[in-house]
C-alpha cells in the first residue's frame, strides 16, 4: 500500500479526481486560492523547462560526438514525417466521416473565474524554442571544436538539472494537475462545453490511438524489438500530459518513462536522453491530427463546406513545419498555426474563435498522444544507431 501511494500514476489520478470533485463544490473564495496556487505552480514548472532542455539535449549531443549531426537530421526527419502522415490520415477521415455527423455549434459560455489573490511572475530565462535552438547550437559547436572543458561542465549541469527535476518538479505535478482540473470543472468546461463536441472529440481520440498503433508497429518492425516494452511504461507520461496539456511540462515524467524502457533494454539510454527532450518540442502528431480534423469540422459548421482537397494537402504540409516550431505548451500548435488557418483556409474571426475553443477542449489528449508517440520515435532512433553500429554513449539521465 505504501508503494501505491508513492506511485506517480496513482498520485496523478488521485489529484485529477480530487480536483474535479472540488470544482463542483468550492465557493469563489476557495477558488481564488486554487487559481492562485495553479498559476504559481505552473510558472515554477514552466520556468524549469528551458533548463531541462539545455540540461539533457546539449550533453547528449556532445556525447554523440561526430554522429550528432546525422542523428539530429534523422530525428527531425522522422518527427516531420510522423506529423504530416498523421495529418493526412485525419484529413481522409474528415472527408469520409464528417458529412455523416450532425454536429451542433452552440457552445455555452463558461462560468467566470475569480481573480487571483496576487500575481507572482516567474519568467523563463528564455523561451522553449530558444532553449531548444541554443541546446542544438552549443552541443554541435562543442563537438566541432572539441571543447573538452565545456563538455565536462555540461555534464555537471545535467546532474544539477536532474536534481531539480526529481526533488522539485515531479513532486509538484500532482498539485498542479489537481488545481487545473478543479479550475476546468468550476468554470464549466467539463460540464458544459465538452458535451457539445463529445462526438468529434471521441473520433479524434480514436484517431490518436490508431496513429500510436501505427507508430509503434513501424518502430517495432524497424528496430526489431517489441514496441510494447516501451509503450507499457508510458502510463505516467500519458496521464501527466492529460493534466498539464503541455509536452514541455510533461518532459520530466516522459524522460523517466523512457529510462525505465531503457533499463529493460528496449531503448538505448543515450537515444532516450537525446530523443525525448527533442521530440517533446518538434513531434506534435496528436495535436496536428486533431487540428486537421477540427478545421474541417469548423469549416463545415460555419461555412457549410469543406476546404478543397488541394488546399487541405497544402495546409497539412505547412502545418507539419509550423508544428516543429510550435512551443510545447497548452494550445501551442493551434496558436502557432493561426496564420495558416486564416491565410490558407480563409477562416474569419468566428472560425478562429470556434477553432480555439474546441481545440482547447481536447488539448490534453492531443498532448498525451504527442508525448506517447515520442517513445515510438525514440525506438526508431535506437534501431537506427544499432543498425549502423554507432557506439552507445554513457549518459547519466536516471531520474
Amino acid at each position: 500500500m505504501k508503494n501505491l501511494f508513492h506511485s506517480l500514476p496513482f498520485r496523478l489520478i488521485l489529484a485529477l479526481i480530487i480536483g474535479i470533485a472540488l470544482g463542483f463544490i468550492v465557493n469563489e473564495t476557495v477558488m481564488q486560492i486554487v487559481i492562485t496556487l495553479q498559476k504559481i505552480l505552473g510558472q515554477i514548472i514552466m520556468f524549469a523547462i528551458p533548463l531541462v532542455i539545455l540540461g539533457f539535449i546539449t550533453p547528449s549531443i556532445t556525447k554523440l560526438g561526430n554522429s550528432a549531426s546525422k542523428i539530429l537530421g534523422i530525428a527531425l526527419g522522422i518527427a516531420y514525417v510522423s506529423t504530416i502522415c498523421a495529418a493526412f490520415m485525419s484529413m481522409l477521415a474528415g472527408y469520409g466521416i464528417i458529412p455523416y455527423l450532425n454536429i451542433v455549434s452552440n457552445v455555452e459560455e463558461n462560468r467566470e473565474l475569480p481573480r487571483v489573490i496576487f500575481e507572482l511572475t516567474i519568467p523563463q530565462i528564455m523561451t522553449v524554442m530558444s532553449a531548444l535552438v541554443l541546446a542544438l547550437f552549443i552541443g554541435l559547436a562543442a563537438v566541432w571544436t572539441k571543447a573538452k572543458l565545456f563538455i565536462s561542465l555540461l555534464d555537471e549541469f545535467q546532474k544539477i538539472v536532474i536534481a531539480v527535476v526529481t526533488t522539485i518538479i515531479i513532486p509538484l505535478l500532482p498539485f498542479f494537475i489537481g488545481c487545473t482540473f478543479c479550475e476546468l470543472t468550476y468554470e464549466g468546461t467539463i460540464t458544459k462545453q465538452l458535451p457539445v463536441f463529445i462526438i468529434v472529440i471521441l473520433i479524434v481520440m480514436l484517431g490518436h490511438y490508431i496513429w500510436l498503433t501505427v507508430l509503434y508497429a513501424v518502430a517495432g518492425a524497424y528496430s526489431g524489438k517489441n514496441p510494447l516494452r516501451v509503450l507499457k511504461h508510458y502510463g505516467p507520461a500519458y496521464l501527466t500530459a492529460v493534466g498539464t496539456m503541455s509536452s514541455a511540462a510533461t518532459l520530466p515524467v516522459a524522460l523517466d518513462c523512457a529510462n525505465k524502457a531503457a533499463d529493460e533494454g528496449a531503448l538505448r539510454k543515450d537515444m532516450a536522453a537525446f530523443g525525448i527532450p527533442l521530440f517533446a518540442n518538434v513531434h506534435l502528431c496528436g495535436s496536428v491530427l486533431t487540428e486537421t480534423f477540427f478545421v474541417m469540422v469548423v469549416s463545415k459548421i460555419l461555412y457549410g463546406t469543406f476546404p478543397a482537397p488541394e488546399t487541405m494537402v497544402l495546409f497539412c504540409l505547412l502545418l507539419g513545419i509550423f508544428a516543429i516550431a510550435a512551443p510545447g505548451v497548452p494550445g501551442g500548435t493551434v496558436m502557432a498555426s493561426l496564420g495558416l488557418i486564416i491565410s490558407v483556409l480563409g477562416f474569419d474571426a468566428n472560425g478562429t474563435a470556434l477553432m480555439l475553443t474546441i481545440f482547447a477542449l481536447q488539448d490534453s489528449f492531443g498532448t498525451a498522444c504527442n508525448v506517447t508517440g515520442d517513445g515510438a520515435l525514440t525506438l526508431i532512433l535506437t534501431g537506427f544507431v544499432e543498425k549502423h553500429h554507432l557506439k552507445e554513449q554513457n549518459l547519466t539521465v536516471d531520474l
